[in-house]
């Protein structure tokens, strides 16, 4: 019976030591009741409230004490949210629209299925800005949260276009190097996030970056090595590799234009350089006609105009009011001065 006793204390205390605990304190007056515990498995939805996260959820007590307690957390670090709103339940899924809600205060912190983690009271009764647990890493978010700050300072301190960009350079290199510098390479999807996001003024930095920085490629080795099963893993070496397409393809784009734009300047360039040839072919033909032209008497090249339109001697004769002996004598001399023996050979001088 005793053995029995002994073996059942010790299951009961593995089963305890397995437990996770995360409790705090609101301020009730503030905030309703209800909490709200989820699990941040898209590291783009990290910042929100999102109703397909939500894992559990509590009421705090007349004090504004809360617990979440339980065995069902992963045995890995895995992204949590902590979150309270003043909607009622009626006015969620109005205010909750696309995961924004602007009376809401959230808190995210890394954490695994043994940890317990306490989140007090800070200065003024405010809630979710001081974190302890057994979990080393679980204020990563924290920090990085206070990293901003000190960037948004600085980015108030002169508002200018030139203060602006100096800043963007400034601080994304800030920004990665600290999250490397955190060693949780989860945490610093936090960072990647941010860094890579379409619609930040740093997003073309990252543009910049990916091309040349191994640093992409590093973290990704970090989270295979670290958390090989988890989804922020697929999702960031989907994402890479989709950036890295793009990347790709515009370059390609690019490419492609230009050669279609030295093409077309030979095509353009070819085109003047014909037209040329074929002007001076024609002025070169001009000059020689005008040339063969001045050997002749003015009544013998008004005969040879009758004669390229390939009339006969009585025809001219009768045009220029002209005998056909005389037109005859006319396109003799015409012969001799040209070097030719025939109305042909004339043509052929002239017509081409």
């Amino acid at each position: 019976m005793q053995f029995r006793i002994l073996i059942a204390f010790l299951l009961t205390s593995l089963f305890c030591e397995a437990q996770y605990s995360f409790s705090g304190y609101i301020n009730p007056d503030e905030w309703q009741n209800t909490v709200y515990l989820s699990i941040v498995e898209d590291y783009r939805k990290m910042s929100g409230v999102y109703s397909e996260q939500i894992i559990a959820k509590t009421t705090a007590d007349e004090t504004g004490f809360f617990e979440f307690k339980g065995n069902m957390l992963d045995a890995e670090n895995r992204i949590y949210r902590i979150h309270v709103d003043k909607c009622s339940e009626t006015q969620q899924d109005l205010n909750h629209f696309n995961g924004h809600c602007s009376d809401s205060e959230e808190l995210l912190f890394i954490a695994k299925n043994t940890d317990t983690l306490n989140l007090p009271f800070s200065f003024g009764n405010q809630v979710f800005c001081k974190i302890e647990s057994s979990n080393p890493k679980a204020n990563a978010f924290l920090k990085i949260d206070s990293l901003k700050n000190d960037m948004r300072f600085a980015y108030g301190a002169v508002r200018s276009e030139a203060n602006r960009k100096l800043n963007n350079k400034k601080w994304f290199k800030a920004l990665q190097s600290y999250g490397e510098a955190l060693n949780e390479p989860i945490a610093e999807l936090s960072i990647y996030a941010y860094l890579s996001d379409r619609s930040s003024d740093l997003h073309s930095y990252y543009v910049e970056d990916l091309q040349n920085n191994t640093y992409y490629d590093n973290l990704k080795t970090r989270l295979e090595n670290a958390y090989p099963n988890a989804t922020y893993t697929v999702q960031y070496r989907n994402e890479l590799a989709a950036d890295r397409y793009m990347l790709a393809s515009s370059s390609g784009n690019a490419v492609a234009t230009n050669w279609n734009i030295y093409l077309y300047f030979i095509l353009a360039l070819s085109f003047l350089l014909n037209a040329f040839l074929l002007y001076r072919n024609w002025k070169q033909k001009q000059s020689k006609t005008e040339d063969l032209k001045a050997k002749l008497s003015k009544q013998e090249q008004v005969v040879l105009e009758h004669l390229l339109k390939d009339k006969t001697n009585k025809d001219i004769a009768e045009a220029l009011y002209l005998s056909v002996s005389t037109v005859k004598s006319h396109t003799n001399n015409i012969y001799k001065k040209l070097n030719v023996q025939s109305r042909d050979d004339v043509k052929s001088l002239f017509i081409k």
